[in-house]
């Protein structure tokens, strides 16, 4: 994965999770990768690949279910959150 010089590590890590939503490789209600295996694919640390799973929950992109793992929000879901 390529970075900009001025764009943070976590956040091209998002962004590029927020582009497999809109492309259909994650859809919703599917679940995505988690910090292991994303930081593999993107060549990022675990605590970069957490901190932009943590930034996607927070804006209501992913939801998480305890012991079962990270899912991507309906889209309705998201714009509620936000509004």
């Amino acid at each position: 994965m390529d970075f900009k010089p001025d764009e943070l590590r976590w956040q091209a890590v998002a962004d590029e999770i927020r582009r497999r939503i809109a492309d259909g490789v994650y859809r919703p209600g599917m679940p995505v990768p988690g910090e292991p295996r994303l930081a593999v694919e993107l060549g990022v640390s675990k605590g970069t690949a957490r901190r932009a799973l943590n930034a996607l929950l927070a804006d209501g992109t992913l939801y998480s279910v305890l012991g079962k793992g990270t899912f991507v929000s309906q889209p309705d879901s998201a714009a509620a959150t936000e509004s």
